[in-house]
């Protein structure tokens, strides 16, 4: 059922928003070199690398680790990088890897292919059994301000208690935090 409702809502989001997605595919094109959307390789269900899609926030020349883990991440955004990552804007193509399988809406983020620590306490927790999300228990819990052992902790909980209606319900505070711009940084 989850995976129904994943196709379902990825399929319809797409259509609703391919004129937002071809007006910030330009307009990504039109304020920086290089290509729209970066693909970043991602470790998904069962720590499998796939390759996760977005609006390109950053330079070309970004070293591929974590935004927090460079000394000054806002010399790196592109000139509508801030925006892009305020408004979520920059996590739309991700609907291909939820039309592909890779992603779900609902699960723990995907971590970075280097995120060493976070991969371990996940496989630790057997979180690393999860198809990773859109949006997630950890994300609407404090999203980037979190520490990965909390973070951790909230994707253990969400692995534990995982149904359609607390998908819902993360779905739910995932909007309101979207709009509210809440716990995003740069």
């Amino acid at each position: 059922m989850k995976r129904l409702f994943d196709l379902s809502v990825a399929v319809v989001a797409a259509v609703f928003l391919a004129i937002p997605f071809l007006m910030v595919m330009l307009a990504v094109r039109l304020t920086s070199p290089g290509p729209a959307l970066y693909w970043s390789d991602r470790v998904g269900r069962h720590n499998r690398i796939f390759r996760m899609p977005k609006f390109r926030s950053m330079r070309i020349d970004t070293p591929a680790v974590a935004t927090h883990l460079l000394s000054d991440p806002d010399q790196w955004l592109t000139p509508i990088g801030s925006f892009l990552r305020k408004s979520s804007l920059d996590e739309l193509p991700q609907l291909w890897s939820i039309l592909k399988g890779d992603m779900s809406l609902v699960g723990p983020r995907p971590a970075l292919f280097n995120q060493h620590d976070l991969i371990a306490l996940r496989t630790e927790a057997g979180v690393h059994t999860l198809v990773p999300g859109l949006t997630g228990w950890a994300q609407v819990n404090g999203r980037d301000e979190l520490p990965i052992p909390q973070k951790v902790q909230l994707d253990t909980q969400y692995l534990q208690q995982r149904s359609f209606l607390f998908d819902l319900r993360i779905l739910w505070m995932t909007a309101v935090k979207v709009l509210a711009r809440d716990g995003v940084s740069h």
